[in-house]
């Protein structure tokens, strides 16, 4: 998937852009008070995609 396609559905569900590192962008979600690295690359890992949404603890994102 898409990094921006998962970014906007990290921001639907709440979770907000912590800090943007050189090759990591941390997200964290306030209502669960965790955090989670993002890779600066193009495309994403499906199974990624799919943990960093676990680890945030919002719904799992659906991937077409």
């Amino acid at each position: 998937m898409k990094r921006t396609e998962l970014f906007q559905y990290l921001m639907e569900n709440g979770c907000e852009i912590e800090r943007e590192g050189r090759r990591h962008t941390l997200f964290y979600n306030p209502a669960t008070n965790e955090s989670v690295t993002v890779p600066r690359h193009r495309e994403i890992n499906t199974f990624t995609a799919r943990a960093i949404c676990k680890d945030l603890g919002i719904p799992i994102i659906k991937i077409r």
